[in-house]
C-alpha cells in the first residue's frame, strides 16, 4: 500500500460521474495548493467541495493524511449526517473523517447550497491576527477588501452541533470568517473562489503582523476610501475570484506535481 513513501491508492474515476471527478480533482489540487502556499497544519484542518448533482453529499479529506498527498481518489464523500457514502480502500489505515471537519462543513453545506467550496486554516498568521482584540484592520489595500468581516467567538473544539446555529449567524451571507483564537474560513462558489479568498485573507493577516512588529504608527485613510476599496472587491462589482487564476495554478501544479488528479 505504501512504496517509498507514498500511499498508493486505487483510482475512484470511475465510482461516480464525471462531475464528480472534476471535483475531485480539483478539490485535491486545492489542498495541494494551501500546503504549497504555507496555510497547512500537517493533517490538520480541511476544504470541501459539494459534489455536483447530488444533494447534501460533499467531499473531504482523510483525517491522517498530509494535504501535500492528497490525491482525487483518496477523498472521502459524506452526507450532511456524517454518512460516508464512499471511500477508497485505504488498507490497514482505514482513515475516516476529521469530526470537527463534519460539522463545521456540513453546517455550511447544508445552510448554503449555492457555496460549493469551503477552506479552513489554522496558519500561524491568521491564528496571531484571530488572537488580536483589534481583529484584522484596514491597513493595507489588499486588507481592505476584508473590511467587514466577520467573526466567530471561540466556544472550544468545534465538536457539538449546538455551534452550528452561531457559526453560521457569524458567517452570514459573507465569503470570509476570522475564528476567534482560532483560524481563519473562507467559502466560494467555486474552489478557485474559496482558494481566492483564503490566499489573500492570509496576506492581508501576514503584512498586518509585519506592520505591527515595526512598533511605528500606521498611516491613516478615509473611510470614504476604506468603502470605496471594499465596494470595488465585492463579487456583486466584479468578475468572479479564481475564474482567472485557477487554471493558472492547475498548470502551476501540473508543472511542480500532477499526481493531485490521480
Amino acid at each position: 500500500m505504501v512504496e517509498n513513501g507514498i500511499l498508493k491508492i486505487a483510482s475512484m474515476k470511475n465510482r461516480g460521474t464525471p462531475e464528480e471527478w472534476q471535483a475531485r480533482v480539483d478539490l485535491a489540487a486545492c489542498y495541494r495548493l494551501v500546503d504549497i502556499y504555507g496555510m497547512s497544519d500537517m493533517m490538520a484542518n480541511h476544504v470541501s467541495s459539494s459534489v455536483p448533482g447530488e444533494e447534501g453529499a460533499f467531499l473531504i479529506n482523510p483525517y491522517g493524511m498530509m494535504y501535500e498527498e492528497i490525491t482525487a481518489s483518496s477523498l472521502i464523500k459524506i452526507d450532511i449526517h456524517g454518512n460516508i457514502l464512499d471511500k477508497p480502500d485505504f488498507g490497514e489505515l482505514n482513515y475516516g473523517i476529521n469530526k470537527a471537519g463534519y460539522v463545521i462543513h456540513s453546517a455550511i453545506h447544508e445552510a448554503r447550497p449555492e457555496v460549493r467550496c469551503i477552506i479552513h486554516t489554522h496558519s500561524w498568521a491568521s491564528m496571531a491576527v484571530s488572537s488580536l482584540e483589534c481583529g484584522l484592520l484596514p491597513l493595507t489595500q489588499t486588507a481592505m477588501r476584508f473590511l467587514k468581516i466577520a467573526y466567530h467567538d471561540y466556544q472550544g473544539v468545534i465538536l457539538n452541533h449546538e455551534e452550528k446555529a452561531s457559526l453560521l449567524k457569524d458567517l452570514g451571507k459573507g465569503e470570509a470568517l476570522i475564528l476567534r483564537n482560532h483560524g481563519a474560513l473562507t467559502v466560494g462558489k467555486t474552489v478557485g473562489e474559496a482558494f481566492n479568498w483564503m490566499h489573500r485573507l492570509e496576506l492581508a493577516c501576514h503584512s498586518q503582523l509585519a506592520a505591527m512588529a515595526c512598533n511605528t504608527a500606521f498611516t491613516k485613510v478615509s473611510p470614504d476610501v476604506l468603502a470605496e476599496t471594499w465596494n470595488n472587491y465585492q463579487p456583486s462589482t466584479r468578475r468572479p475570484y479564481g475564474l482567472m487564476e485557477w487554471p493558472a495554478l492547475l498548470r502551476k501544479l501540473d508543472r511542480m506535481d500532477p499526481s493531485y488528479k490521480t
